[in-house]
């Protein structure tokens, strides 16, 4: 059974890695007729064909339930047009800077021949980008508005090392995103009864209650303590991230697999207590088997408190499988139940072998079960119980520790430690606490919940101090290979050769940096939506060129683009961060990067940003490759009416190619340069100025360039219209071939001895969601 669940589960994992959906029928008859003899024959042959059967029939599952969820989508005609819609706030809604995000199920469309998703995302901005206020209405989960929107089909950035949020999207069955116009909205019922409806209520009520008890000035963690009760993480501030991360606590700051398995623990052993107190009741049920259903309804209830977000389900489904395992009366070994919580959660989410989390889970669970196998009798005393204890977070660390490395390029060297404390406290204190506080509103509570985190909290600013593993992604057999080590790594003491379980973690611990040979140049133009941010490396340099714009005021390009992209490299440290001038599309990710990266030296023209003005002539050589800033000149800054006019311009001349970085240059800028450099423009790659604005990309300018491959660094339906239809004629009558990030992801350009290559990360890493 264990092989053959496993088998089916790889059928899911490779459907989820395909770059178009396969038709499921076929896949489903061929599995059908593989299994089919399992039945009644026995014996190796059959057991092989059984295997390939279940694998079969994951494919088959995974397609169909993919094939089914796409076939709810955005009429492709319908973007960016205006649609009315009834429908209820389905989840607990998002406050960011300018407004409030929420999913929203779509009951009816009343703009005729509109072809609307069931879920979608909106935002209600609270003020126009003319500085414009508009009405400010407070949104509650379980109300039912019409609202006049606009949607786009799900798209998000595609970069190296970066967060597939069409994927996520997919998985959460948000089938569209978009935001409500000014069109007056209309509240139409102030609550849908319905259970989901009125959990999210609920969740909505115990926000408001810690946010009252709680200020956020006064009380900092208090968004921790929301986080743990229903699993909002946008309570807690982005500044507390960073710590989290780097000590390796970040599981423990929302409801995990491990919240809720410990509170399920907790009202379990509570009920079988107490039931044990009432012979009546021990007579009818033995003590044991109500802990379990309490102990199942606990974690039911916890998963629904926490939005059933996919976690929870995940976890959710494992216990509830684990508990009906043991009420079955039979004896089922630890490794069975393992596989059939798996079969569970991928039967109900077959999207849950791309996030990291499942892995996190099921590889942690494994291990546990792993050393536990090997483990005679109870721990008794504490010097046993602290040792015990100390195994299991060894096992911990080890299991986690190779996906870590693949996922997030890192992992924190003091995470054992800060775990070791955090683990009880969170899960045994604060938590329970911070629930008491959701059932009972009263301060001391809170506040005492609020002072063990503060307590807490210092020790893990301590810890943050320490250094962190960085090292670039490693291949999928290291990968593998840092498995089979934990493993072995793992067997009981005294058998011979664990030392090679080390050994064999040695190629994912200490991947080498991919790098350019000498003389050559990379460069990413990473996809950041409406912005810039770029990266420049040579053999031994790395030079940022804008680390593109700021989202809104808890997040930049440079914190979820440009910094994973470089830690993905095994980069840490940067040479030289150019911000070419103070537009927020540009410069927004520039204290994200300078927070989360050793830079050298900043180099801008940005009046404010500590480091030296970019001006024409300034030339350096970095193993072989040239660089050269051609605009602007030094007297620019005093005579300059528009930031664009500043742009800082650099050429870049590797291995006899040559690649021309533009920023946001416009007509007399570009005549400007013309006049400078007459014979000096010359390129085989440009980057188009202004993001395809009709006020750039003169066609005396193209002309002096010459390249023949031109790169738009652009957000997918952007509100400027870039680039514009007039400007890629242009380009298109030049025979210039033409790449951009909304399309092709992260453009990669390489100027090599051979040539000048492009190629983008949509097309290498295509997946069947994308673009759907």
């Amino acid at each position: 059974m264990r092989l053959n669940i496993l088998a089916f589960a790889a059928g899911i994992l490779a459907v989820q890695m395909q770059p178009e959906l396969p038709g499921w029928v076929p896949w489903a008859i061929a599995g059908g007729f593989l299994v089919l003899p399992r039945v009644r024959w026995s014996g190796w042959p059959v057991r092989g064909l059984a295997l390939l059967g279940c694998l079969a029939l994951g494919v088959a599952w995974g397609g169909w339930r993919a094939e089914s969820r796409l076939a709810d989508q955005l009429g492709a005609d319908w973007e960016g047009r205006d649609i009315e819609v009834v429908g209820v706030v389905a989840g607990l809604p998002q406050d960011f800077s300018n407004g409030i995000r929420f999913e929203f199920d779509v009951n009816s469309r009343l703009t005729v021949g509109s072809v609307v998703p069931e879920r979608i995302m909106l935002s209600w901005y609270h003020s126009r980008r003319d500085e414009a206020q508009l009405e400010r209405r407070t949104v509650r989960s379980g109300e039912r508005w019409r609202f006049t929107v606009r949607l786009k089909r799900p798209h998000g950035n595609a970069n190296p090392g970066g967060f597939d949020y069409e994927a996520w999207l997919l998985e959460r069955n948000i089938r569209a995103s978009g935001y409500i116009r000014p069109n007056p909205p209309q509240r139409v019922d102030d609550l849908v009864w319905q259970p989901a409806y009125a959990f999210e209520r609920m969740r909505h009520a115990i926000r408001d209650s810690f946010a009252r008890l709680l200020p956020e000035a006064d009380y900092p963690w208090g968004g921790v303590l929301v986080a743990l009760v229903i699993g909002d993480q946008k309570a807690i501030q982005g500044d507390l991230w960073t710590t989290f991360n780097r000590t390796g606590t970040t599981h423990l700051m929302s409801i995990s697999g491990l919240h809720v398995t410990m509170v399920a623990a907790l009202f379990g052993w509570l009920v079988n207590v107490g039931w044990r107190r009432v012979p009546a009741l021990a007579l009818r049920l033995p003590a044991q088997k109500a802990g379990l259903l309490a102990a199942g309804l606990a974690a039911f209830a916890y998963a629904l408190l926490a939005g059933f977000a996919v976690p929870a389900q995940r976890t959710l489904y494992m216990l509830l499988v684990a508990a009906a395992a043991m009420l079955s009366g039979r004896i089922v070994a630890p490794s069975r139940i393992l596989c059939l919580a798996l079969l569970v959660v991928l039967l109900f989410d077959p999207w849950a072998v791309l996030a990291a989390g499942f892995w996190l889970s099921f590889g942690a669970v494994g291990a546990l079960l792993y050393i536990g196998s090997a483990t005679v009798g109870e721990a008794t005393g504490w010097p046993a119980k602290f040792r015990a204890w100390g195994v299991v977070q060894w096992a911990a660390t080890l299991a986690s520790l190779p996906v870590l490395l693949l996922v997030f390029q890192q992992f924190s060297l003091v995470s054992p430690l800060a775990n070791a404390l955090a683990i009880p406290v969170i899960s045994f204190i604060v938590t329970p606490l911070a629930l008491l506080g959701a059932l009972v509103p009263w301060w001391p509570i809170l506040a005492l919940a609020h002072g063990v985190m503060d307590w807490l909290m210092a020790f893990l600013n301590w810890c943050a101090g320490w250094p962190v593993w960085l090292a670039p992604a490693p291949p999928l057999w290291a990968v593998l290979a840092a498995g089979l080590g934990a493993a072995i790594c793992l067997l009981p003491r005294g058998l011979p050769g664990r030392w090679l379980g080390a050994m064999l973690f040695v190629p994912a611990l200490f991947w080498p940096v991919a790098k350019p040979p000498e003389g050559e140049a990379w460069i990413s133009v990473l996809d950041v939506g409406q912005g810039l941010a770029s990266v420049i490396r040579t053999r031994e340099h790395t030079l940022i060129y804008d680390p593109g714009p700021l989202y809104s005021a808890e997040s930049d390009a440079g914190q979820r683009v440009v910094v994973p992209y470089l830690r993905g490299l095994g980069i840490g440290h940067v040479d030289k961060l150019m911000v070419t001038h103070r537009d927020a599309d540009h410069a927004g990710g520039t204290a994200s990067v300078q927070a989360a990266l050793t830079v050298d030296e900043v180099v801008s023209s940005v009046v404010g940003i500590d480091g030296q003005p970019c001006t024409a002539g300034q030339r350096w050589v970095w193993d072989g490759v040239v660089f050269e800033v051609l605009h602007p000149l030094a007297g620019a800054y005093a005579a300059a009416s528009k930031s664009n006019h500043l742009s800082c311009v650099l050429r870049v001349d590797a291995a006899g190619q040559r690649m021309l970085l533009t920023s946001d240059i416009e007509a007399p800028d570009e005549a400007a340069l013309l006049r400078r450099y007459p014979d000096g423009l010359a390129a085989d790659v440009l980057l188009m100025p202004h993001h395809g604005s009709k006020t750039s990309s003169t066609p005396p300018f193209l002309q002096a360039v010459g390249a023949r491959q031109a790169v738009i660094p652009v957000g997918y339906r952007n509100r400027f219209g870039h680039p514009k239809a007039e400007v890629l004629a242009r380009y298109e009558a030049m025979g210039v071939e033409i790449w951009r990030t909304d399309r092709d992801g992260a453009v990669r350009i390489t100027l090599a001895a051979g040539g000048v290559g492009l190629a983008g990360w949509r097309h290498e890493h295509r997946r069947y969601w994308h673009g759907r």
